[in-house]
């Protein structure tokens, strides 16, 4: 249930980011004020294109034979923990700019008097958001990471919708303890552990398929120090992909996902600093 919860959460935030920045401005001006009805048309719309998805994706399990499910279920939570990937480095490159962006379109849209751009641009952010929340929960569920009934999961859901207002309303107090920065710098490890966790559920999947060989399996026995069915060994089963008897290809693939994601966002910090210092000298010498 945690799992979903902190989904719910840190997705509902990011799209709370992005409808407070463009609320914000557009009250700012009388012209702005005249999109905001075409705003909230945009989420709306949003919201409904990600109700679509999530029909379409339990549509599409009810319709497939129990082999077919866990072919499906191991591709979406091997999809699940590739978005979870992107997203993380996406707003690695682009947190520190998302606002000037935002604000330079809502911009050119009041200038143009095109209220029907502002309406697509933020149905395609906040559908964004609402597509990739329901495609990490299928796949947290499809890779065995959550359990419990429907109301179980709506409840778990509904908590962490409302975590993230509240969270919304701290980080705008612009609090020294909670700030956006440590907000994503915190919540970035904790979704890329999660993509960890979604990956080995994936791989569970394809080894009980017969795809993926376990090369050796288990390759360790830790249950007696520390078992993944309850307590610490649960939470971290949940959000880091923690196996109490692993196969080596679980734990092969873990490693090279870990080095991966060092090694990326080592270029990523390197090309900011060069970013950084390149615009300081140009300001200089401006």
């Amino acid at each position: 249930m945690e799992q979903v919860s902190f989904i719910v959460w840190r997705e509902s935030v990011e799209a709370l980011l992005v409808v407070g920045i463009l609320y914000t401005w557009l009250r700012a001006s009388p012209e702005g004020r005249r999109g905001l009805p075409y705003l909230w048309g945009g989420v709306a719309a949003g919201l409904a294109l990600a109700c679509a998805l999530a029909l379409v994706l339990l549509g599409v399990s009810s319709w497939l034979s129990d082999e077919g499910q866990e072919w499906f279920q191991a591709g979406m939570a091997l999809v699940a923990c590739a978005l979870v990937v992107q997203m993380v480095l996406w707003m690695k490159k682009h947190g520190r700019t998302l606002k000037r962006e935002l604000e330079t379109g809502a911009r050119d849209t009041v200038q143009n008097d095109n209220w029907w751009g502002l309406l697509l641009l933020v149905a395609i952010a906040v559908a964004r958001e609402g597509s990739e929340t329901v495609v990490f929960l299928y796949g947290t569920v499809s890779a065995g990471e959550a359990s419990g009934g429907k109301a179980a999961l709506a409840l778990a859901g509904l908590g962490g919708f409302v975590a993230a207002l509240l969270t919304f309303w701290l980080l705008q107090l612009g609090g020294r303890l909670i700030t956006w920065r440590r907000f994503f710098a915190l919540t970035e490890f904790l979704l890329l552990l999660l993509a960890g966790a979604l990956l080995i559920g994936g791989l569970d999947h394809l080894i009980s398929l017969g795809v993926v060989p376990p090369l050796v399996d288990p390759i360790w026995d830790s249950s007696w120090l520390l078992s993944d069915s309850s307590g610490i060994g649960k939470i971290l089963a949940d959000f880091a992909g923690y196996r109490a008897y692993p196969a080596l290809v679980s734990v092969l693939a873990l490693a090279v996902y870990w080095v991966g994601i060092w090694l990326t966002l080592r270029v990523i910090d390197a090309k900011a600093a060069r970013a950084r210092i390149q615009a300081d000298a140009a300001k200089q010498a401006g």
